[in-house]
């Protein structure tokens, strides 16, 4: 397979996808090589809180649970195979993953936050790098996760590759190499990955995909006002 790999850090400090670099114009070379095995973790742990008493993974997309469509999307991604991670007392999100090839972990500390749903998806996990996917962005496709994995391929100097909004907002997928896994075992509270991703700033890839990466769905509202959008353009859904 053919794939990039920079000959530097580009002048700008940042690894772009683009060749040359949009903002400081270096070029990449190209080599042959290169093979990762990539895990999806699509999370799954949170509350839903403040969707009253709605469960926003079981809410309808294309005639199924989010939960299900966003795993669904994940293995269509040219990932090697998909984790997901739950609380053990949702059993209608376990149901609603029936039937698809995907490893359930249980995260009995879901009410710890995102960081203790990150430490229990990687546990004695057997990859290159892992894909970090959160199950409550429905407008993501599978072809916005495989640019992120393809990124990976292309730049094997990095270690972090990251879903951009068009304007360069840092989003999801959020793409780690193993050197990382560790790491995460670091992390506290409810903000996920975020001091690691701001500690490895200049080592990461952003990949241009749109808005779609920093999309969620919190609320009945939200959800109210997608639907609204889906309406007008029913084929602008995630696949």
């Amino acid at each position: 397979m053919g794939v990039f790999r920079p000959k530097a850090r580009p002048r700008c400090g940042v690894w772009h996808v683009s060749d040359p670099c949009r903002d400081c114009g270096d070029q990449l070379a190209f080599i042959y090589g290169n093979s990762l095995k990539i895990i999806a973790l699509l999370l799954a742990g949170g509350a839903s809180s403040r969707m009253g008493s709605r469960d926003k993974l079981l809410e309808d997309v294309d005639g199924a649970p989010l939960l299900r469509q966003r795993a669904q999307a994940c293995l269509k991604s040219g990932v090697t195979g998909v984790r997901v991670v739950l609380p053990p007392n949702r059993p209608e999100r376990i149901g609603a993953l029936d039937g698809l090839d995907v490893e359930i972990i249980f995260n009995d500390g879901s009410d710890l936050g995102m960081s203790h749903s990150l430490q229990r998806g990687v546990e004695n996990i057997d990859a290159d790098a892992l894909l970090i996917v959160l199950a409550d962005l429905p407008d993501l496709t599978a072809e916005h996760m495989q640019q992120v994995v393809n990124a990976a391929k292309a730049h094997p100097d990095a270690t972090i590759f990251r879903g951009a909004s068009t304007d360069g907002k840092a989003g999801h997928p959020v793409l780690l190499r193993k050197d990382l896994f560790s790491q995460l075992n670091t992390l506290t509270g409810d903000i996920g990955a975020q001091p690691l991703l701001q500690r490895h700033k200049l080592d990461t890839v952003l990949v241009p995909i749109g808005a779609s990466v920093v999309r969620d769905l919190d609320t009945p509202e939200d959800w109210a006002a997608w639907r609204a959008e889906q309406s007008k353009d029913p084929n602008s859904s995630a696949q």
